[in-house]
């Protein structure tokens, strides 16, 4: 009887773990092919502004990077697979890495006023 619960609680562990993963794999996915489409609106032109189109591409490889990472931590290797489903343009494989600062979202900024004081 304890080794039926054991097992049981093992199996559910096992399942949410697997599940958890491929959450976590899906989301990267959707955060990369967000990236690809912002640069992609991007044209590539003149009259562009070129550091805009510089952090739209660091921003991809930064999203390609963790999307590799977390599949190579489920034992997915191949990055090929992933350079192929979601062409990746070069320009992104190139870039592929963490950003040197992290991106701003301004929805998520305060003011130094609002933040709170620290917890410890």
């Amino acid at each position: 009887m304890a080794l039926d619960l054991l097992s049981s609680g093992y199996a559910t562990l096992a399942y949410e773990i697997a599940e958890e993963r491929a959450s976590a794999l899906g989301r990267l996915g959707r955060r990369l092919d967000a990236a690809l489409t912002a640069l992609a609106a991007c044209p590539r032109t003149a009259n562009s502004n070129r550091q805009i189109r510089d952090r739209l591409v660091a921003q991809a490889g930064y999203a390609l990077w963790l999307l590799v990472v977390q599949r190579e931590a489920c034992g997915l290797n191949k990055i090929d697979h992933v350079i192929q489903v979601y062409r990746v343009p070069n320009e992104v494989i190139a870039r592929m890495g963490p950003l040197a600062e992290p991106p701003i979202d301004p929805t998520k900024t305060m003011a130094a006023g609002q933040a709170r004081a620290p917890m410890f």
